[in-house]
């Protein structure tokens, strides 16, 4: 048996783990572990690389970061942070039809800015809003439907554990990763208003009453009272994306602020403490468990080849690159309904990575990336003779490239073929990691597995799985309407990013 086919029958064999019920990193682990030992022949190699292998995977800095933001999360829902944002959104929307589902959406927003957990912002916001939307009489099925879709946010507002770990695996800068998720975010949130906006005309009696009016005064002082969320939203991604700190230290910076925010405002005792950190402790350990587990199972999957065959395969078939960014985003859909996004992105990103990466979608031309340099040199106050400049900048404007000669004379750096190829991959990785990011997110709602489905119908125990199934499939809707926009208009994703 040749070791491509041992790589390729270790994916039944680690689907059928799954559906056996192993848990995700034990079954990656086990996997790889096995086939290690029949393509080397002995057990010698394996366990060698066992202890590399975990020490090569949790010696990466950038790991602190994800219980970091865990801790940042429960600091938050201890400061109330969770309250004062359902108020303010409530105070804004309520009074709509379908307003106060649309409230649990921009609370949801918000809480997701500060904590990068979907599970965390399902969970938190809807011990907060569930109440409230029962107390109005809206429909048990459409207000647990709100809630699981509106948790997804916390993985793709930044700041964002998924991306993070997305960054690492594939060696791309996690601010710019942040900054890219921004649109998208405020896109999903918006999707998700309207498909509230919808289901209530469509539903009517789903909606039950509409809050009183407040008073501007009173809407006003709500939006006062989140100052901390703006705060600490702000100085994380802000001080991230300017310089003033690493990833991780922006996150540590995160976790400090919520801390100081949550025992000014009494809720951070010693006992409320200790339990935020038991409950980042275990939280982290079983990410990095599976970490550990995906790193062994991709270890050996790179001693197969199968990754560099498949990616030699794809280019060699001559398939458009659009069809096979499109058909990876459908296996992402379907894989999310049967497994959590986590395990997806460990599983799938070291496989389908090098895929698209060996892809030219055009995303950036000499003539686009000419003009940027030709921009940042300006912008430098850097002394160029105007003449110079002038036709330069005509050239450019007028859609012509720049001469080899000219980029000499104007000392224009960054813009031969290869950095434009660096700059692509760049573009690419990340464009295609918020997508990733977003089908990932459906998966968090689609029947039958998604996680948040289950996570907020186990905190309303009276309305049947099968009525937030048919209530979702709005959300879902938009989520995919959502999808097929990022694909056709990558700038939208991008528009935020330097090249």
């Amino acid at each position: 048996m040749s070791v491509i086919t041992i790589g390729l029958l270790s994916f039944p064999v680690l689907l059928t783990m799954i559906f056996l019920r192993v848990p995700i990193g034990l079954a990656m682990f086990l996997t790889g572990l096995g086939g290690m030992i029949m393509v080397t022949g002995d057990t010698l190699v394996p366990f060698a690389r066992l202890k590399s292998e975990t020490y090569g995977t949790f010696s990466n800095y950038s790991l602190s970061i994800v219980p970091m933001f865990l801790l940042m999360g429960h600091f938050a829902t201890l400061g109330g942070m969770s309250q004062a944002l359902f108020k303010a959104a409530e105070g804004w929307l309520g009074h709509r039809k379908g307003g106060v589902a649309m409230a649990s959406i921009g609370a949801c927003a918000g809480f997701g800015s500060i904590c990068g957990s979907s599970l965390a912002t399902a969970a938190t916001m809807g011990r907060v809003a569930l109440p409230e939307l029962k107390r109005y009489g809206y429909a048990g099925g459409f207000s647990t439907a709100t809630l699981a879709a509106g948790g997804t946010l916390g993985i793709l507002i930044p700041p964002s554990v998924v991306l993070v770990i997305y960054a690492i695996l594939t060696e791309q800068n996690i601010s710019k990763l942040f900054l890219a998720a921004i649109i998208p975010g405020i896109l999903a949130a918006l999707g998700y208003m309207l498909a509230i906006s919808i289901y209530v005309r469509l539903n009517p009696k789903a909606a039950g009453q509409t809050r009183p009016r407040v008073s501007y005064s009173a809407r006003l002082k709500a939006l006062v009272d989140v100052w901390p969320v703006l705060l600490v939203f702000l100085s994380v991604v802000g001080g991230i994306y300017l310089g003033w700190f690493t990833p991780t230290e922006g996150a540590a910076v995160g976790a400090l602020g919520t801390a100081i925010i949550a025992w000014s405002a009494g809720g951070l005792t010693r006992a409320t403490l200790s339990d935020s950190f038991f409950v980042t402790a275990r939280s982290s350990g079983m990410i990095f468990f599976i970490v550990l587990g995906a790193a062994y199972y991709n270890g050996f999957l790179a001693l197969t080849q199968v990754p560099q065959e498949a990616a030699a395969w794809v280019g060699e078939s001559g398939f458009s690159p659009w069809l096979i960014l499109i058909l990876i985003l459908v296996f992402y859909l379907i894989l999310g309904c049967v497994m959590d996004s986590l395990s997806m992105i460990l599983l799938t990103v070291p496989i389908f990575w090098p895929i698209v990466q060996e892809l030219d979608f055009g995303l950036v031309s000499m003539l686009e990336l000419q003009t940027s340099r030709l921009d940042a040199l300006v912008a430098s106050g850097k002394e160029i003779p105007a003449a110079l400049l002038q036709e330069a900048q005509g050239l450019l404007v007028s859609g012509q490239e720049l001469t080899r000669e000219m980029t000499r004379e104007l000392k224009l750096r960054g813009v031969t073929q290869g950095a434009l190829n660096r700059v692509n991959i760049e573009q690419t990785a990340i464009w295609f990691g918020v997508l990733m990011l977003i089908v990932v997110e459906v998966g968090l709602i689609t029947p039958p597995v998604g996680m948040n489905l289950f996570v907020i119908n186990a905190m309303d125990r009276k309305t049947p799985i099968v009525e937030t199934y048919k209530a979702v499939l709005y959300f879902v809707a938009t989520d995919l309407i959502r999808v097929a926009l990022l694909v056709a208009f990558p700038i939208i994703t991008l528009i935020l990013l330097p090249l």
